[in-house]
């Protein structure tokens, strides 16, 4: 009988997993196995370092956290200072998060100590929480490097490593924070690394960092899970506003995920929602950490339908029951189209993600096809209609600050305005006036007077002014005197 089917007769316990964890895994819903899970833990609790291709969604979590903690909980509760028994690296402060708290549960009543660290929220605590030392730390590679440079974390004591999602961390940048760290690490760790997709550098970044690795693949690269079912809606950009808000009027979209390419593209989709009646919550890498977890809980507790996210989110957000996933843009990396539907589907639910797409798109459409090697079906087709007409200006005042002002306050008080006209006295629009020096008290008054009458040379000018000719020298255009001269009526 092989591995899997003996898994999914006898659960975690034929895989090793027994005592205390084995309870708090079926108790946290663990029943059965999943293939990766299957694969994936019976070569880690006997001390080998594991390459896994995954598609997102597919149970990696608890692949690498259930023999971390197996291995763990036999060491008992002593800590060095500023250490960690166990270290995961992930691509984005979300998937960090939901790292933590799956391990959590798992660990439950188990005397296990987490810590977090990542960028966005406060470096102090995270210091104070690493002081005495913890079993496992989930973090994101830049605050970390920070921290292991500055002396507050360190990592020799480490002998766990796993990078989840490694081509991702891979797309952001962190693939040399990546090999650093697992440089500091003690040098007979035991590693793991997981990525939905294997290219040229993870390749080379698991040949030097795995030593005699498992090769555990529950799925060919880029394939998308069989329940989610995919279609493609053609529409100009111009259309793409209102064909969103006919779809999401559909009492059958419960929770639904919407992806854009950029983070203004996000926020302006929020507030069109919004306009059209829709209340939508927004993440992206703008948002501060305790804005975007907000927003998360909020989408992951009901109280929010409609999330908005740009491809920071597409990973580690794990919220169950996400009806629908609706790409608003395709993404400028085909690989992301992946992980942005891998949202809904998930632990064999069914799903729906269905894809914008401008005639600007084709040719990332066509990418997106290649990876997932099917051609996607079209749903509808609005290229033959016309464009929306846009939505009628209102003639009412503006209710802004501006509006409140008095008219001739706008030019001298604006935000933003020429400040060296701010707080001096309206220009009166007299030739002879005090700003042009009438009597003499800036441009020479009469000498001035005969300059702007043709006299180049400022004669007649009172004495001790200076050459208006000379005051300009060496400058491209000569000064002609007509910056803050009156406006004709």
């Amino acid at each position: 009988m092989n591995t899997e089917i003996s898994a999914n007769l006898e659960g975690f316990a034929s895989l090793g997993i027994t005592g205390a964890l084995l309870k708090a895994t079926e108790a946290a819903g663990f029943d059965m196995p999943k293939p990766i899970q299957a694969q994936a833990i019976p070569a880690q609790l006997a001390g080998r370092d594991i390459l896994g291709v995954a598609q997102t969604g597919s149970g990696k979590t608890a692949a690498f956290s259930l023999p971390i903690l197996a291995r763990i909980s036999a060491l008992g509760t002593k800590r060095l200072p500023r250490t960690a028994r166990a270290l995961i690296l992930a691509p984005t402060r979300e998937l960090a998060v939901q790292i933590e708290e799956t391990i959590r549960v798992l660990a439950k009543g188990m005397h296990i100590s987490t810590a977090l660290v990542l960028g966005g929220v406060s470096r102090n605590s995270q210091v104070k929480r690493m002081a005495p030392g913890v079993d496992i730390l989930i973090a994101t590679p830049g605050r970390l490097t920070d921290l292991v440079r500055e002396g507050e974390v360190k990592l020799g004591e480490t002998r766990w490593l796993v990078l989840d999602e490694a081509d991702r961390m891979l797309d952001m940048g962190f693939i040399n924070d990546v090999k650093r760290i697992a440089k500091a690490t003690h040098a007979d760790r035991q590693t793991a690394l997981f990525s939905a997709t294997m290219p040229a550098e993870i390749e080379q970044l698991a040949r030097g960092i795995l030593k005699d690795p498992v090769h555990v693949e529950v799925a060919p690269q880029g394939t998308t899970a069989a329940e989610i079912k995919q279609s493609v809606v053609l529409a100009r950009l111009k259309q793409k506003r209102k064909v969103l808000s006919t779809m999401l009027a559909d009492p059958a979209m419960s929770s639904v995920m919407v992806f854009a390419r950029t983070k203004h593209g996000a926020d302006r989709v929020v507030r069109d929602l919004e306009r059209d009646g829709f209340k939508a919550a927004v993440i992206h890498g703008n948002k501060s950490q305790n804005a975007r977890q907000k927003a998360l809980n909020g989408f992951r507790d009901g109280s929010m339908r409609i999330l908005v996210a740009t491809d920071i989110a597409a990973r580690g957000i794990d919220v169950p029951g996400i009806s629908h996933v609706i790409n608003f843009d395709l993404p400028d990396e085909a690989e992301s189209y992946v992980h942005r539907i891998g949202r809904t589907g998930r632990n064999g639910a069914s799903g729906t993600a269905i894809t914008l797409c401008d005639p600007n798109e084709n040719a990332k459409l066509r990418s997106v096809e290649r990876i997932i090697r099917m051609k996607l079906p079209v749903l509808a087709d609005h290229l033959g209609e016309p464009d929306p007409q846009p939505e009628p200006r209102s003639h009412e005042p503006r209710e802004d600050r501006d509006a409140a002002r008095p008219r001739e306050h706008h030019r001298a008080g604006r935000p933003g305005g020429d400040k060296q006209r701010q707080g001096k006295k309206p220009f009166s629009g007299k030739p002879g006036g005090k700003r042009f020096g009438g009597q003499g008290e800036r441009f020479g008054g009469q000498g001035d007077q005969q300059r702007f009458a043709g006299n180049p040379t400022g004669e007649g000018r009172p004495a001790g002014q200076p050459n208006g000719e000379k005051r300009f020298a060496g400058k491209k255009r000569p000064f002609r005197g007509r910056r803050n001269a009156p406006r004709a009526a």
